[in-house]
């Protein structure tokens, strides 16, 4: 884990990138800020978590990262022991999480509830929508305590997900305070995670609509070799696509309205 700072003084802000080692983009936004060295307001921890799956080229070396903050389903992982440690650097703190997907190109954000910290920073960010995960945890970086927002910035390995984790740390750094500028706050279309939509076993899958636009009860939505599958009730699929989770094909989310920049 290579940890560094910008500023002087104990840091209340974090951006954290290569939690998964097959998303290059929030390690590059890391060393950006790095190569750049500006002059912060507010002293700002930066953090490159699994350089050994960095390093490899594989999302994780034994268990997902992002999996392993409950102590206890991969209690026995390389991750876990990186887990603790990142524990440790963010508890308290304000925290920006970058990732990015296989589902769209449109970077968006993941919240576990819109506290008073969460709302003034996200509704600043270039982020076309907000989730709300809620109690779908499940040992994420949200299983700490500390103020975290995970942002999405586009399709994994791209070059716009790099210029557009940039965009997001930098963003993050002036909503904060950290950086001088002004950001509006911007109304979000708010989501909620809902369920997990399980893959059928199959050798072929495919998916046939965009995330967070609604799906129709009885509409078909994907395909798992010749077998095509209807919704059973309306949906607004999250985080959905063919191969970036190897049991599931994402969320079937719920809309939950706006998030208002007031």
């Amino acid at each position: 884990m290579r940890i560094a700072q910008l500023g002087t003084g104990e840091p209340e802000l974090v951006i954290v990138g290569g939690i998964h080692g097959d998303e290059p983009c929030g390690v590059r936004a890391v060393e950006w800020l790095l190569d750049a060295q500006p002059t912060v307001a507010r002293p700002v921890r930066l953090i490159v978590a699994n350089e050994r799956a960095i390093d490899a080229g594989v999302r994780y070396v034994d268990a997902d990262l992002n999996r392993s903050f409950d102590y206890v389903s991969t209690k026995t992982a390389y991750e876990a022991g990186l887990a603790d440690r990142l524990r440790r650097e963010i508890q308290g703190k304000t925290v920006l999480s970058i990732h990015s997907t296989q589902s769209t190109h449109d970077p968006f954000a993941i919240v576990s509830g819109l506290s008073d910290g969460v709302e003034p920073i996200v509704s600043r960010l270039s982020v076309e929508a907000v989730v709300d995960a809620g109690p779908l945890e499940d040992g994420r970086i949200f299983d700490t305590s500390s103020t975290v927002i995970e942002v999405e910035a586009g399709y994994q390995g791209s070059e716009t997900a790099t210029a557009n984790a940039k965009q997001l740390a930098e963003e993050f750094l002036i909503a904060t305070g950290a950086l001088p500028g002004e950001l509006s706050a911007t109304e979000r279309p708010l989501f909620e995670m809902g369920t997990a939509i399980q893959k059928p076993p199959a050798e072929d899958y495919e998916v046939f609509v965009n995330n967070f636009a609604r799906v129709d009860q009885g509409e078909t939505f994907a395909r798992a070799d010749q077998r095509r599958l209807q919704a059973d009730e309306e949906f607004w699929p999250v985080l959905l696509s063919a191969y970036g989770y190897r049991d599931i094909f994402g969320y079937r989310g719920r809309k939950q309205g706006s998030l208002s920049p007031a």
